[in-house]
């Protein structure tokens, strides 16, 4: 422990000292990290940051609920649901390789182009976007747990009198989600940053927030701001996400 915490302080000197001793280090201090700057524009980011905050709440659960369905569709067996399995490969396969800016900019600015009545705000268009783009990752993370389920539990549920509705509820879904629930929080850290692109859309999140406050004194402190408490936001989650995988690697090495 003692040489652990000798060798990060040596680093982190050295790293300090490289940093603030850099001819350019002044400049960058006034440009980046002016306390000033930070202290006026606080107040709006953390008002953009609750919008930011809403979003994540409302685009994960939806995002996993969308996530879950598509993934119970893609393992439906039999001819007669291939028409089902193609949709959801297909939605998968594309939203799983379309960047999320530009899905954002096609639901933010293409749909309201169309001129339909009851087109929903951008705010709405732009959480829809990120919903569809990440319940495409969120499938496959699904998918990967049922099918880590042997099939003889489902036959075993069969033979019990299980519908196949049954047993998926009741014996292939808890542990499937169990297992698959570190690259699920994965997932839903990364979600917690890319709610930040909504202001892509137009609505002012923290980093909409943090833009407009650039753009009124030419300095980049607020930026810095903004994503010190994207940081602060994303710690508990990453903390939770740590645990569990923690928590599954120790039972799985326990049941081995």
């Amino acid at each position: 422990m003692l040489l652990a915490a000798l060798s990060t302080a040596v680093v982190g000197t050295l790293l300090a000292v490289g940093i603030t001793g850099a001819p350019g280090w002044d400049r960058v201090k006034t440009s980046f990290f002016d306390p000033d700057a930070a202290v006026e524009y606080l107040p709006e980011i953390l008002t953009g940051l609750w919008l930011n905050i809403r979003l994540l709440v409302v685009c994960a659960a939806l995002a996993l609920t969308l996530g879950l369905v598509v993934a119970v569709l893609r393992t439906l067996r039999g001819p007669v649901f291939f028409p089902v399995r193609a949709l959801a490969t297909g939605y998968t396969y594309s939203f799983r390789g379309l960047p999320l800016i530009i899905v954002i900019y096609l639901y933010a600015f293409g749909i309201p182009g169309l001129r339909l009545q009851g087109t929903p705000d951008v705010l709405v268009l732009g959480a829809a976007a990120i919903i569809v783009t990440y319940g495409a990752y969120l499938a496959e993370v699904f998918r990967a747990g049922i099918e880590s389920v042997h099939p003889s539990q489902i036959a075993a549920a069969r033979s019990l009198g299980l519908s196949y509705r049954q047993a998926m509820r009741h014996v292939v879904l808890p542990q499937a989600v169990r297992r698959v629930a570190p690259p699920l929080l994965n997932d839903t850290v990364a979600l917690q940053k890319d709610v930040g692109l909504i202001s892509l859309a137009g609505p002012i999140d923290a980093i909409r927030a943090a833009q407009i406050g650039v753009a009124q004194d030419a300095n980049f402190t607020p930026y810095i701001v903004a994503g010190v408490l994207f940081v602060l936001l994303a710690l508990p989650l990453i903390g939770v996400t740590d645990w569990v995988t923690l928590r599954a690697a120790r039972r799985q090495n326990a049941g081995s």
